[in-house]
């Protein structure tokens, strides 16, 4: 009896160190041509009852009609005033009444209405759709979401890690804005391992979303050599510490792209050692600083490889559609088939 009790709580374990992040009640997975759509919102900024936040409604429900995507992703900064309730509960609806799975991960901004991380947490799981875990004792977990294969739904395919990047900096003597704690590299390097063992060995091919750029954004964006597509019209507003996140996920070998908001004036991707660092399209209206009309990052996963496709869709149509990663490495000029023309004289 004490055998079997032992190797229950040996199997329920191991199987809590893989799902203790995300318990999934709707299925995500790639289509029959072997796709998955996902939707990245951020910086909505709403503003319940102000005029000028009506033009991110619109915006939201244009993108989604447009694209009709198997998951939206909210990147933070959802609300911008209070009641934050209702304001979360209005911009939420437009995924809501067209039916499709959500999530949102919280920005500096969003307890700043009232409403704690927690409180608001709690809200976003009353809405149909989610796909928010239970919370258990953390105001607001990070946590995983599996794709599965389109050929059998219980084979994980792909992973989307979704990662609280908290507000600002606890400490005194350092400003700006927090770092991913050192628990959440460790959680995030323990479900990576996991997973991975799971598959063989081989890492799934993943990505990451949250809401403060890590400090690598503006090494990249500063490297000569790194291949950027995108706007970039100011220097990333990322933290002054930094905790090894982006090694991390260098050294898992898993995570493909990082998907990010926050600086309003920013929509770039740039290839940093074979790693896509990617901000969303501010979606907001004219409640905070913009330069760029509002809209919403689309990324595309291809079932079997680790590739990509990324876009921008604003009001009228998409702008810089890129390929990960073929668009973001040098070609070898010298493997190039060029035909040498002769030209007599």
């Amino acid at each position: 009896m004490k055998k079997i009790l032992g190797t229950l709580l040996a199997v329920l374990f191991s199987f809590m160190a893989i799902n203790d992040s995300a318990a999934q009640n709707t299925v995500l997975r790639f289509n029959k041509d072997g796709k998955f759509k996902i939707v990245q919102f951020t910086d909505v900024h709403f503003k319940y009852g102000n005029p000028a936040s009506d033009v991110a409604l619109e915006r939201i429900g244009e993108v989604l009609d447009a694209e009709h995507p198997d998951l939206v992703i909210f990147t933070g900064d959802v609300v911008y005033s209070s009641p934050a309730d209702k304001g979360m509960l209005q911009v939420l609806g437009q995924v809501e009444r067209r039916h499709l799975p959500f999530v949102v991960t919280f920005g500096n901004h969003d307890n700043e209405q009232g409403k704690t991380r927690a409180e608001l947490y709690d809200l976003i799981r009353g809405v149909a759709g989610n796909l928010l875990p239970d919370r258990g004792a953390s105001p607001s977990p990070d946590y995983i979401l599996t794709v599965k294969s389109s050929a059998d739904a219980s084979k994980d395919a792909a992973l989307l890690y979704c990662m609280d990047s908290h507000s600002y900096s606890s400490l005194k003597d350092v400003d700006g804005y927090a770092w991913l704690t050192f628990g959440q590299v460790s959680w995030y390097r323990a479900q990576s391992a996991a997973y991975t063992a799971r598959n063989g060995g081989k890492p799934y091919p993943a990505l990451a979303f949250f809401h403060i750029p890590l400090p690598e954004y503006n090494e990249a964006a500063a490297n000569e050599n790194a291949i950027l597509r995108g706007t970039r019209m100011e220097k990333a507003c990322a933290p002054q510490l930094n905790t090894g996140m982006f090694a991390a996920m260098k050294e898992a070998g898993d995570v493909m792209g990082v998907f990010v908001g926050h600086d309003h004036d920013n929509d770039y991707a740039v290839m940093w050692k074979n790693i896509l660092l990617a901000y969303g399209r501010f979606t907001g209206g004219n409640t905070e600083y913009n330069h760029l009309p509002n809209g919403a990052r689309v990324i595309v996963l291809n079932e079997g490889t680790r590739t990509f496709e990324t876009w921008i869709r604003q009001k009228g149509g998409v702008v810089d559609s890129t390929s990960y990663p073929s668009d973001y490495v040098k070609e070898d000029w010298g493997k190039r088939n060029l035909k040498r023309v002769y030209f007599e004289p």
